[in-house]
């Protein structure tokens, strides 16, 4: 997989023209001074907030599912609908979280708006404040996210500065404070609920929904909205433009625009922003400049290392929206496109994800926290040469136990990757295993890690 530095990297190689598609989250990203607020404001930011605090509260929470705004985290549910899930006149407070914990392998979306543009994501969150009347809003930060948090820090001490965030903002006498809390690491505090149990200054383990559902028991027991970091940066501009303007962007069911992370064997990798439904052949061959040195297409991991991979026969017509992914049989996810190229080794490949999904089960449930071990020695075994004649079977039967068995869905995001992998590449693992039995030694690994060592 290419490397990618700070944001400056990721965005460098954008040649896109802005009118081949919406630019509503990356229209000023490559403006220097976006991140702060003099900038911001000076391009529109904070005008919607203003407008926010005119309206009725409902209103807003209207306006949003009028727009079709779906969450950009993976699931794909809609924001405005789940706003409308938090109950009112409870006598608790309600809390406003931000999941920035992006740790899904091939996404780096957020990163970027979290860099370059800040004030968009914290706008978003205000306008979802007022609209559940919440007084305190979090933004839970991945702990390896230094510079981004540096960032982050900032943009809300201008905000306070300038008088935006405090017990009266935009002099509108409504109270409104923001918290920035970092990760320490877990991949598992991705997940909503995980993520709250560790906010809380708990062990980030998730939990059981019902009746743990964020929007009525969330933070302290309280109603939570919980969203992440693109699609509160799509508020501004949803509030500002309307939402019909919103909803004819994309296709009937996917509305808006999507970032999408391209990373992998193509020779423009990089953030960026598509309008739904847009055809994937396109987006590899015009945004990402085609594969890497000419080479062939093997194979897409669509949303992000938890989605089922495809083969390059796969998409041939395949269109990037929730539905189009779906009829595919995988699904859109985070948006982080990984393009493998024909050098790639298959095995190798789904080590590498069962190593990092074996690794990160917060060990809560015994499907996933022994399950995805198993797994992971199968395919070290297999790697080096050593693998038994079941082992496919064998595999397609752990993950069988483990899909839909867990509290949470990492299980699942080990699960799928592997049974599309060594469904979709059959004849690829199957011969590895014949090479074993024959006595060939496999090629050195080109992961470059032993993971033996690590257990």
């Amino acid at each position: 997989m290419i490397e990618l530095g700070n944001s400056a990297s990721i965005i460098a190689n954008r040649e896109t023209p802005v009118g081949q598609h919406r630019q509503i989250l990356l229209k000023h990203i490559q403006h220097p001074d976006q991140h702060t607020v003099a900038g911001y404001e000076s391009r529109g930011g904070y005008s919607a907030i203003r407008k926010v605090l005119a309206m009725d509260p409902v209103a807003v929470i209207e306006e949003v599912k009028k727009s079709g705004l779906r969450g950009r985290g993976g699931a794909g549910f809609p924001a405005g609908q789940k706003w409308s899930f938090v109950p009112r006149n409870t006598g608790k407070p309600t809390y406003i979280v931000c999941n920035a914990d992006e740790s899904e392998p091939g996404t780096f979306k957020d990163r970027l708006l979290i860099e370059r543009d800040p004030h968009a994501m914290i706008e978003g969150m205000m306008a979802a404040a007022w609209a559940v009347q919440s007084h305190w809003m979090c933004v839970y930060i991945r702990g390896e996210y230094g510079y981004p948090y540096t960032q982050l820090k900032q943009a809300v001490n201008e905000c306070y500065a300038k008088g935006y965030l405090g017990d009266n903002i935009f002099g509108s006498g409504y109270q409104l404070h923001l918290v920035v809390h970092r990760g320490a690491g877990a991949y598992i505090c991705g997940e909503e609920t995980g993520l709250i149990e560790s906010l809380e200054g708990k062990k980030g383990q998730p939990r059981l929904k019902p009746p743990y559902f964020p929007a009525v028991m969330g933070v302290y027991h309280s109603p939570t909205v919980l969203n992440n970091v693109e699609t509160f940066a799509a508020v501004p501009w949803i509030i500002n433009n309307g939402a019909d303007a919103y909803a004819t962007i994309g296709t009937e069911k996917s509305k808006g625009t999507k970032l999408v992370c391209a990373s992998g064997h193509i020779n423009k990798p990089g953030v960026y922003e598509i309008e739904m439904g847009y055809p994937f052949k396109r987006f590899l061959q015009e945004e990402c400049g085609g594969m890497l040195n000419g080479t062939r297409l093997k194979a897409v991991i669509p949303g992000g290392s938890s989605t089922p991979i495809l083969r390059a026969e796969d998409i041939e017509d395949a269109t990037m929206d929730y539905e189009g992914w779906s009829k595919l049989g995988t699904f859109l996810g985070s948006g982080g496109v990984i393009v493998l190229n024909d050098s790639v080794d298959m095995v190798d490949a789904i080590q590498n994800l069962a190593h990092f999904y074996a690794h990160e089960s917060c060990g809560q449930c015994t499907p996933c926290r022994e399950g995805g071990h198993w797994v992971e020695k199968i395919f070290s075994r297999m790697s080096q040469g050593d693998s038994d004649p079941g082992d496919l079977e064998l595999l397609h039967t752990i993950v069988n136990q483990i899909q839909g068995h867990t509290i949470c869905p990492l299980g699942d995001a080990l699960a799928m990757p592997v049974r599309s992998f060594i469904t979709k590449f059959q004849d690829e693992f199957k011969a590895r295993i014949m090479d074993s039995f024959e006595g060939k030694t496999p090629p050195p690994s080109t992961l470059h890690a032993d993971f033996k060592s690590l257990h």
